[in-house]
């Protein structure tokens, strides 16, 4: 069944290049149905595929990976989102809560590794939720980062053997913000603070003038992606059972 969905994959998707992104999302759900959902972390990008969505298939389906450590802001906006679209998203969590994580892995993780880290509280997560799909839907954009250089609107995700649609990939960010306003779409407030991208509270922070845009993921490593969207196998979980004090090698 992979394989022959693989191949539908690769007979559409030169032509899916052409395409703008509500053809784009037309084709995704009337090929797959109801095994087909959109994954958002409800940045500015991401509002605008669900604003979208509700206009090409307004029963479409949400999903989120909640990792306990999202900003009020983010917890306020999906409550804005279930009643302006009057959806249900789909929250998904990952195996660890935070207490069980930090007696397993020591304190605050993500200050020694992000990568780690990540993998246990969004790339694990993911993994069981695509489990239960043919396809997902993102918003990522071509411009964001060296490793989304090379998406296309349309591919087989080899590393979760699925397919992932990515209909705004070609957009930039001017492009977004045209759509957020010209729909009148709800995003989080604090795109308006410094917060070009919003994930974690522990690794997120404003930028500053001249900053690069994903510059206040992860600040003071070389990170740059959680793992969701890189094309390679997300690295395993080390054991990083510390002493009380928290302190690693």
């Amino acid at each position: 069944m992979k394989e022959q969905v693989a191949e539908l994959v690769a007979k559409v998707q030169p032509a899916a290049e052409s395409w703008a992104a509500e053809e784009v999302l037309r084709w995704a759900f009337e090929t797959f149905g109801r095994n087909i959902a959109i994954s958002s972390a409800f940045g500015v990008e991401g509002m605008a595929v669900i604003e979208m969505a509700s206009h090409v298939h307004p029963k479409f389906r949400l999903f989120s990976i909640d990792s306990d450590f999202l900003f009020p802001e983010t917890y306020n906006l999906m409550d804005e989102i279930e009643s302006r679209y009057q959806i249900k998203i789909e929250k998904v969590y990952s195996l660890l809560s935070p207490e069980e994580q930090e007696r397993q892995y020591g304190a605050a993780l993500w200050t020694r590794n992000p990568d780690a880290c990540c993998n246990l509280r969004k790339v694990e997560p993911l993994r069981r939720k695509l489990g239960e799909l043919q396809a997902w839907i993102s918003g990522i954009r071509r411009d964001q980062t060296a490793s989304r250089a090379s998406a296309h609107k349309i591919e087989w995700d080899s590393k979760f053997g699925l397919v992932k649609i990515n209909p705004i990939v070609d957009w930039d960010a001017k492009k977004v913000w045209r759509y957020i306003h010209k729909h009148d779409v709800p995003y989080n407030p604090l795109h308006d603070q410094g917060y070009p991208s919003i994930g974690c509270t522990h690794c997120t922070r404003a930028i500053g003038p001249g900053e690069d845009p994903r510059a206040g993921r992860w600040s003071g490593f070389s990170k740059t992606e959680c793992g969701l969207h890189l094309i390679e196998p997300a690295p395993p979980v080390p054991d990083l059972k510390t002493s009380a004090s928290g302190a690693c090698d």
